[in-house]
């Protein structure tokens, strides 16, 4: 046995040195490689296609090959390959090859139109004469073109329909190799299966879910752990074998069904490989045991705030559509980032002097609202035009637009203090009065683009019902029910403004001294709403020292007040006392490293401080799949925080949500990655259009796989319990092997 083993290995060794040493000295015999096997590569924004030409005389081995992509952020996916020929190898049994010319494909996504791609093409091939090329990997790049409109999966790989009819005597199949259907286990709760075929598997990185109708949002697909699987070419898989069930699940709503598109690729052991296959089923909910809040989220599949409305907007009726929009802007005017339009419309309107009435207070009111209108109708049209794009609130939120239109709240403030009050001779004030009386219309207009400007540079706001609405007409295109939604949006926002308005107008001192106090507090406002704008261009640290101005101005305002009364005026001097406390409290919070204007106190602070969390930067979506992949490599899931100096909610996030110490203890095993997009420049552009949002703040989600759990993203401020209570489910570990 020795020596047979011994004479085969001599044998083999010498097969060996003669090709080589064939190949050395015999060039005039053997092709150089880039003779023998030739390639075109072309691509478009679906798939990649290798066509090769073997010379004749020679071939490649399949199990040789491979196909991926070398520019960061593109994938391709699985070859498919057409049937070879069988060639019987003396060493290493029989072989599939490929002669002549022959097509490979695989899908490919990441990239679009007009983008140049590289790739590796690692081959393998002999010549019948008796030389085997050694292993190789080329390098090539190819243009990538728009995809053809309503392509199938057959044109889109090259591969004629009868192609496994052909070889029905081998293979079976798709439709009966893997066998899916669908079903509602409740009315917000579906259930998939596969049934798969003996000796056949599905990919469970190629298993996607996504609406047949954009309109109509879905939760995450929940599939359990596969099995392991080892493919030479591309690692470790998982798979799927004789049965598979998974789940998703649907926001609460008035649909008789769910139509849902389901991609999947599946293989048979014997080395065939299916291209990846698409279908939409339309699921009946009719007769399905009633569901609830409580069973969409043990079931994994939970719903996000901003597709629970963008459901019932898509899905309701106008009336529905207003209803909806306008409770989602009533509960909007009631968060930090609109709470300045008070003090703002308010000072305009007790600009307005002894003249103001209750009427002309509530129509400067519905002027300015109606600014707000224009600009959340118009941010609605360009979504249908253009998606998420543009981000018209980061536009306005740089240094150049922020700087003067605060130096404009101080200047309106110091006309409250009275330091514009000029005399001038009678008959010329007789002339501006008749003027202004024919210019209200005017004044209109100007408070019209004050509350417009409002809206784009002090209310900052990313809530779940403007980001419903602005995803529904960016997906579906249907501007004129996505105006309606924004239009009762802004009106809802707007219907506190109307109140304080028509109040203002009737609750307004006509004249004496208190008027000129009420004034001077308006003032006071307007430097108040100057240090909020400012407080987005400096450090945290000079912005708690800066909210001191407002407090010294409100000080010397309520010291200077002359009420009649005795107690009144001891109140109002104690109160111009307690806010120079403040004021020094402030100054001192800041010059000791504080950075929470509501925590002025050094112990308070510091307790804050403490627990706080930390995030590790990135600018880029390359950071990103570098960070997500060294997470999934050590076991641990994702958190991205999108951040921006202008952002209201993401500093209230900060402050209130993740320094609590429920939020820190579900996000223990998890890496915590923040996106400032402050700048608004072309990689932060280039990150909120890989994530398809619109702005600040958005947090997004990995599991342990390395995959988005998409319908977990957080829009919008988010309490403390409630927060902890969506990381537990968005960061729960995978469900346990199939049986």
């Amino acid at each position: 046995m020795r020596a047979k083993s011994l004479l085969t290995a001599i044998l083999v060794l010498s097969a060996l040195l003669g090709a080589s040493r064939s190949f050395a000295i015999g060039e005039d015999e053997f092709l150089p490689p880039e003779d023998a096997f030739k390639y075109t590569a072309t691509a478009d924004e679906h798939a990649v296609t290798v066509e090769w030409r073997a010379t004749k005389g020679y071939y490649l081995y399949k199990k040789r090959m491979g196909l991926s992509a070398a520019t960061p952020g593109v994938t391709v996916g699985e070859s498919v390959y057409p049937k070879g020929e069988v060639h019987k190898d003396d060493y290493f049994g029989e072989q599939e090859v490929f002669r002549d010319t022959f097509k490979v494909s695989a899908p490919l996504t990441g990239a679009k139109a007009g983008d140049t791609i590289a790739l590796k093409l690692k081959w393998q091939g002999c010549a019948d004469a008796g030389l085997c090329y050694p292993p190789s990997v080329w390098d090539a790049t190819v243009a990538v073109v728009a995809a053809k409109h309503g392509a199938t999966a057959d044109e889109l790989f090259g591969k004629p329909k009868t192609a496994v009819a052909q070889g029905e005597d081998e293979f079976l199949d798709p439709d009966v190799a893997f066998v899916l259907t669908g079903d509602a286990q409740s009315t917000n709760n579906i259930q998939l299966n596969w049934r798969i075929a003996d000796g056949y598997y599905l990919y469970k990185k190629r298993i996607k879910l996504e609406p047949a109708n954009a309109a109509q949002p879905i939760g995450e697909i929940v599939l359990p752990k596969g099995l392991p699987h080892s493919d030479e070419y591309f690692g470790e898989q998982e798979v799927y074998r004789q049965s598979l069930d998974a789940t998703f699940s649907v926001p609460p709503s008035a649909a008789k069904s769910v139509d849902v598109k389901v991609t999947y690729q599946g293989c048979a052991d014997a080395g065939l490989c299916y291209p990846p296959i698409t279908k939409t089923l339309s699921i009946s909910l009719d007769g399905a045991p009633a569901g609830s809040a409580n069973t969409v989220v043990a079931s994994g599949g939970y719903v996000s705030e901003q597709d629970s409305f963008m459901a019932k907007i898509a899905g309701g009726s106008l009336l529905v559509v207003i209803a909806i929009g306008y409770l989602g802007g009533l509960l909007m005017a009631f968060t930090p980032c609109v709470l300045p339009m008070v003090p703002i419309l308010s000072g305009i309107i007790a600009g307005g002097g002894d003249n103001m009435s209750t009427r002309r207070g509530f129509l400067l009111s519905i002027a300015y609202v109606g600014g707000i209108a224009a600009i959340y109708v118009a941010m609605g049209v360009l979504a249908a035009y253009i998606g998420s794009g543009i981000n018209l609130q980061a536009i306005f939120n740089q240094p150049i637009i922020l700087v003067p239109f605060a130096l404009l709240f101080v200047v309106l403030a110091a006309s409250m203090f009275g330091v514009f009050t000029i005399e001038v001779p009678s008959f010329i004030q007789t002339r501006l009065s008749d003027a202004s009386n024919k210019q209200r219309a005017g004044t209109f207009i100007g408070v019209g683009v004050m509350g417009a400007l409002s809206a784009l540079i002090v209310s900052a706001c990313v809530a779940p019902v403007l980001i419903g609405a602005l995803t529904f007409i960016a997906k579906t295109g249907d501007m004129v029910r996505g105006a309606v939604a924004m239009l009762s949006i802004s009106i809802g926002m707007g219907t506190p403004l109307l109140l304080v308005g028509a109040s203002a107008g009737a609750l307004l001192p006509r004249a004496g001294a208190w008027m000129e106090t009420i004034k001077n507090l308006f003032g006071v406002m307007f430097i108040a709403v100057a240090i909020w704008l400012l407080t987005r261009l400096v450090s945290p640290r000079v912005a708690v020292m800066l909210w001191a101005v407002p407090l010294i101005a409100l000080a010397w305002v309520l010291w200077r007040a002359r009420p009649k009364s005795p107690t009144t005026r001891n109140v109002v001097r104690a109160l111009s006392a307690i806010s120079v406390v403040l004021a020094l409290l402030e100054i001192q919070n800041g010059a000791r490293g504080g950075t929470n204007v509501f925590q002025p106190l050094p112990k308070t602070s510091a307790l804050v401080e403490q627990h706080g969390i930390e995030f590790k930067r990135i600018k880029s979506v390359a950071d990103l799949e570098r960070e997500v992949a060294a997470a999934k490599a050590a076991g641990k899931s994702v958190m991205l925080d999108f951040y921006a100096d202008w952002c209201v909610s993401c500093k209230e996030m900060e402050h209130n949500t993740f320094t609590e110490p429920d939020v820190q203890r579900v996000l223990a095993n998890t890496v915590l990655l923040q996106a400032d997009v402050t700048a608004n420049d072309d990689a932060d552009k280039e990150l909120l259009k890989h994530f398809g949002i619109f702005g600040p703040p958005t947090i997004a989600f990995y599991g342990t796989d390395g995959e988005e759990k998409r319908n977990f993203r957080v829009v919008g401020f988010m309490k403390a319990a409630e927060f902890a209570a969506v990381v537990r489910q968005a960061v729960a570990p995978a469900a346990q092997p199939a049986q």
